[in-house]
């Protein structure tokens, strides 16, 4: 098991928002209780940090087949699963299973662009997959 109390992230993927090549594959999160964690799950493949170097481009790394299972706990903020994937390389085949994650006490949000995948088992917040 492991366990993320207050972190800026917890279980994040990321790649520059610019043209670059590689690959994510195969990679699965279980077993994991967040405490007040600002971002729980996060898929960034757009990162431009001060939109320096990469503004308005798209990420080339390919994430396929990444898991979430058994991920439990509270956001500091109101959105607990962001996927802000790339529209050059969308994610595919992303599962969520047995997710909960409150905010405030209260269901947390969702977010996801450019992502196709399954949730299964008791998912919350509601998945936007």
């Amino acid at each position: 098991m492991w366990f993320f109390y207050g972190t800026q992230n917890g279980l994040r993927i990321k790649s520059w928002g610019r043209p670059s090549n590689g690959f994510v594959l195969g990679v699965d999160f279980r077993q994991v209780v967040m405490n007040n964690v600002q971002n729980p799950i996060v898929r960034d493949q757009n990162y431009c940090p001060g939109n320096e170097g990469c503004p308005n481009q798209n990420s080339g790394v390919k994430i396929s087949r990444v898991t979430y299972k058994d991920i439990k706990g509270s956001s500091a903020s109101p959105v607990a699963i962001k996927f802000d994937c790339s529209a050059m390389s969308p994610c595919r085949s992303i599962g969520l299973h047995d997710i909960k994650l409150t905010y405030q006490n209260k269901p947390a949000d969702s977010f996801c662009r450019k992502i196709r995948g399954m949730a299964w088992g008791v998912v919350t917040p509601p998945s936007c997959l």
